[in-house]
């Protein structure tokens, strides 16, 4: 069963990638590129989150371009329903996944500690 909501996660990530890259034409996306990267569906496959990402110039334009495939949900599922071959599609819940940011955050923070030369003073304290 495992395998089967994997391939089934991977797929619609796929078809949705595919669909908001081809299909969704609307202004307010301006340069932003948007990724799907990951899907999760519940086992009943009513529902599906869809994790996207959104490379653009601006926070702002980030902002806009994820509330802009928000509001093309219905015509998301209403493709994908020609793509893929499912007797349930589910509603789509769109997050926007900031896993990036954060790890480009947290390396910023590691490059800043080496470069100060961090040392650890708990150990020289710990002489007691």
């Amino acid at each position: 069963m495992k395998i089967k909501m994997e391939r089934i996660n991977s797929e619609l990530a796929r078809q949705i990638s595919k669909i908001i890259a081809e299909d969704v034409k609307d202004p307010r996306l301006g340069d932003a590129i948007i990724g799907v990267t990951k899907v999760r569906t519940t086992p009943d496959l009513k529902y599906a989150k869809v994790y996207i990402s959104v490379y653009a110039p601006s926070k702002e334009l980030v902002t806009e371009a994820f509330y802009t495939v928000c509001r093309a949900s219905t015509f998301i599922r209403n493709r994908l329903k020609d793509c893929v071959q499912m007797r349930l599609l589910p509603e789509l819940n769109f997050v926007l996944d900031e896993t990036e940011e954060h790890s480009v955050v947290i390396e910023q923070l590691l490059a800043q500690i080496k470069k100060e030369g961090y040392s650890d003073t708990s150990d020289e304290n710990s002489d007691n």
